[in-house]
């Protein structure tokens, strides 16, 4: 028995059509590094993150991404059994016409993995996100793609309002969305949270911080869990915004427009349905969650083995964990 069912909520987008898979591995493109940066809120930050921007003209990925999709990247070397690393993912943080204007210039948003090896304390540093964030401006990068056509935003966007919820390096397709949705899109309210362990470790901060300051329908939430807040309560998570902005969240969930979008680590979209099933009324809840009875009952007690099972999200969810 369920609660609520998917098959009559209001207010589902329709997702354009895009190319994909232009270039497969065994024929990439070859992109040229244009820029690269931390993108950090400080130099202080824990953790290393950089926007890498690839330089693709001429191939035939230039122009054909949407924020969304991800392009892959083809190491150089070998693994440790003597065969060619293989593809890594990673999503574009460019809006649709590219860090140029014109789709010749991808980006995305990468953090060095660098880890110890649980068996023998040794350094273990990722390979494909240590090779793009040691790139210097002017190398070469074998790139694939376009891959993905489910987390996008709708084709018509000004049908709708948008929240959105990352953490780290999740915050990738958002910056492209975010830019597309607010130079095209005066009358849609977008909220972006974005969380971090640490104030240093926002990625893009003073972006977002500008495009708040510059677009009326653009509320941007820093959102900080391990550093105590002004008040001197303790560090917030991305889902415990949803209670606390009635405003800037509350009226876009309550709404047949609103939309929810979630990227980043894999379990933060529990936390961020729990509080959705907390706070919601019930008439709006069913907009995002089909729950069965049990669950609809038992909101404390849920875990990730539930979701898409007892707890399932709409079509108005969009999920990309990691």
């Amino acid at each position: 028995m369920t609660v609520s069912a998917s098959t009559d909520v209001p207010g589902i987008p329709v997702l354009p059509e895009v190319p994909m898979h232009l270039n497969m591995p065994n024929d990439p493109a070859i992109g040229r590094v244009v820029a690269t940066r931390r993108c950090t809120a400080s130099e202080k930050a824990a953790g290393f993150i950089r926007h890498v921007s690839i330089d693709i003209t001429g191939s035939r990925l230039a122009g054909k991404f949407k924020p969304g999709q991800a392009f892959g990247v083809l190491p150089p070397g070998v693994d440790a059994k003597g065969l060619p690393h293989k593809l890594r993912l990673y999503s574009i943080a460019s809006p649709t016409t590219g860090e140029d204007g014109s789709g010749n210039v991808i980006a995305t948003t990468v953090k060095r993995l660098i880890d110890e090896n649980t068996l023998d304390h040794t350094l273990f540093l990722g390979v494909a996100s240590n090779f793009l964030c040691d790139l210097q401006v002017g190398a070469e990068v074998k790139v694939t793609g376009p891959n993905g056509k489910r987390f996008l935003l709708p084709a018509d966007t000004a049908a709708h309002d948008y929240a959105f919820f990352a953490t780290g390096t999740g915050i990738a397709p958002f910056r492209g969305m975010i830019i597309d949705l607010l130079k095209h899109n005066t009358t849609s309210r977008v909220t972006l949270v974005l969380g971090s362990p640490y104030a240093t470790d926002l990625p893009y901060h003073a972006e977002f911080v500008e495009l708040a300051k510059q677009h009326a329908n653009f509320t941007y939430l820093p959102t900080i869990s391990r550093e105590a807040q002004p008040n001197g309560k303790r560090g917030l998570y991305v889902q415990d915004q949803i209670a606390l902005q009635p405003k800037s969240l509350g009226e876009i969930l309550d709404s047949t427009r609103g939309l929810i979008y979630v990227c980043g680590i894999a379990g933060m979209e529990l936390g961020i349905f729990q509080a959705l099933a907390r706070t919601l009324p019930a008439e709006s809840r069913r907009f995002y969650l089909d729950l069965d009875s049990d669950a609809a009952g038992n909101i404390d007690g849920w875990t990730r083995k539930m979701i898409h099972k007892q707890v399932r999200p709409t079509r108005r969810v969009f999920l990309e964990v990691y």
